[in-house]
């Protein structure tokens, strides 16, 4: 009966966080248009390998584009033909891979701590901010996560039980993660299971794991075929693009721009993690109990790995320290139960909230500081999209989070539960698709109307590609000629002689240009 019972509530469990992924990863998946730089530019890759027939080269505005490597590509095909070309299906992949994700994220922890630390650790992944973020976007790094945390769960497997099955598992999970995004897919096992094996005095078991020949061949089956096809098909043009380029220049210095200091990443972590940010700071205070415990030291090794590993990289972007959370979510699922005062946990997101129900008075502010013609249409916009609805939505949702910790009928987890879901539906269903209103719908309108009216279009000053998807068409990037027709925005408009205004929006606009060149 006991037994029975035990089933009973684990499938409960299982099943209330199928419908957290289902609302956190799926809901709403297509309703926004695409973000640009970066889903604008995954997506029109793969349009333009769908219209080519080109399966092995990926293409932006009709120039390779040796950014990522091509598995996302693939997946993004296969979604898009059997979805049709729309948002829902260039970011299926990215949902699916990070539903997977949580799914072994929860069968490690339970085979490891049991049910009770398996239930948090996934709570805690599928609803913070920038996971609940990623898994909806259509580019590499939700597939990335969900390799690397399957890679590094069966390297601990191995590790503690000598299973054959869990090394070939981690090689073949390397393999496709190298697929995905390139060296840092084998760089973060490698790295941290060195450090961690070293800890543990067992270097030789950790030479013979990583040499083990049928291992390399698994892996280098699954990476080979199409990094010699992409060589053979593009010579050292890849390489250099590929290999220097987006992987070892991306670490000696910063590319494009994405720079930051060494402290880069501590208010990424803070942001990133809501609305669980509380529990870090309790990881942190218990850091000394924790290092007692095999496990945790390698959680920790994989965490500080990643985050000193970044902290000196010289090109920083948010989603980077993603790769170190998995870990995180389970040392912290650990300790949740030890928290003396767990309402002081909302504290987070309650502010957060606040924050965001404050900017129509704050957007005020910040115009007045402000001249950049661009930045100004859109504080505009947004103060008109935003107003008495949405302050008392947001304000109501922080209050109800703070409420829910009052309700004696519930439990510390269901408390948990109810605040970090109304923190998820705020950004899924509220903030996040005004910010795609705000910056992408004058993008995906203007597309659309130069598609209708068979426009060529040069691009001046801005790159948005997803306006070449919406289009179907490429642009060039470059100062416009007489009777060509524009994108750019109202921050360079005073640049033009006489334009003629075809669309404009928060500060997007669509021109024809009516003299021969701008002015500087």
């Amino acid at each position: 009966m006991q037994s029975f019972l035990q089933q009973s509530s684990e499938s409960r469990q299982a099943l209330l966080l199928a419908v957290l992924v289902g609302i956190s990863f799926f809901a709403g998946l297509g309703s926004a248009p695409l973000f640009d730089v970066d889903e604008g530019a995954f997506s029109e890759a793969t349009r333009e390998m769908i219209a080519s027939g080109n399966y092995l080269t990926t293409y932006l505005n009709g120039h390779p584009r040796f950014d990522k490597p091509v598995l996302i590509y693939w997946f993004q095909v296969l979604s898009v033909k059997t979805f049709g070309l729309n948002e829902f299906a260039f970011r299926f992949p990215s949902a699916a891979a990070s539903a997977i994700w949580a799914a072994s994220l929860y069968r490690f922890t339970r085979t490891e701590l049991g049910r009770e630390t398996a239930f948090p650790a996934t709570l805690f992944m599928v609803l913070s901010l920038q996971v609940t973020i990623i898994a909806k976007a259509a580019i590499a790094d939700g597939l990335l996560n969900c390799c690397l945390a399957v890679t590094m769960f069966a390297v601990y497997t191995h590790y503690r039980t000598g299973s054959p099955a869990s090394r070939y598992l981690a090689f073949a999970a390397a393999g496709l993660g190298v697929l995905t995004k390139g060296p840092v897919a084998i760089l973060i096992p490698g790295a941290v299971s060195f450090l961690f094996f070293m800890q543990q005095r067992m270097l030789k078991h950790w030479f013979a794991t990583v040499l083990n020949l049928r291992a390399i061949l698994l892996f280098l089956a699954i990476v080979m075929p199409w990094y010699t096809l992409e060589y053979l098909d593009q010579g050292m043009a890849f390489v250099e693009g590929f290999l220097f380029k987006h992987n070892v220049n991306r670490f000696s210095s910063s590319l494009e721009g994405h720079s930051g200091s060494l402290f880069y990443y501590f208010p990424v972590l803070l942001i990133g993690l809501m609305p669980f940010t509380g529990m870090l700071f309790t990881t942190l205070f218990n850091l000394k109990k924790l290092l007692s415990e095999p496990l945790n030291r390698y959680l920790l090794i994989w965490f500080a790995f990643v985050f000193v590993f970044f902290s000196l990289s010289g090109t920083k972007l948010p989603h980077y320290m993603i790769y170190g959370y998995t870990p995180l979510f389970i040392l912290m699922a650990r300790l949740f139960a030890e928290v003396k005062k767990p309402r002081i946990l909302v504290l987070w997101p309650v502010l957060f909230l606040l924050l965001f129900a404050a900017m129509p008075l704050l957007i005020p502010v910040a115009a007045s500081r402000i001249e950049d013609l661009y930045i100004l249409a859109l504080l505009g916009s947004a103060l008109r999209l935003t107003g008495t609805g949405y302050t008392l939505l947001l304000a109501g949702a922080a209050l109800l989070i703070a409420a829910l910790q009052f309700v004696p009928a519930l439990s510390p987890r269901s408390r948990l539960v109810a605040g970090g879901l109304v923190f998820c539906l705020c950004i899924n269903f509220h903030i996040m698709p005004l910010a795609a209103r705000l910056l992408q719908e004058p993008v995906k309108e203007a597309a659309l109307l130069s598609k209708s009216r068979g426009y060529k279009v040069v691009m001046w000053k801005v790159f948005y590609p997803s306006f070449l998807l919406y289009s179907h068409s490429f642009a060039e990037k470059r100062a416009p000629e007489k009777g060509e027709i524009v994108l750019t925005t109202v921050k360079y408009l005073e640049r033009l002689e006489n334009p003629e205004l075809l669309y404009s929006k928060h500060g997007i606009v669509l021109v024809k240009n009516n003299e021969m060149r701008p002015r500087p």
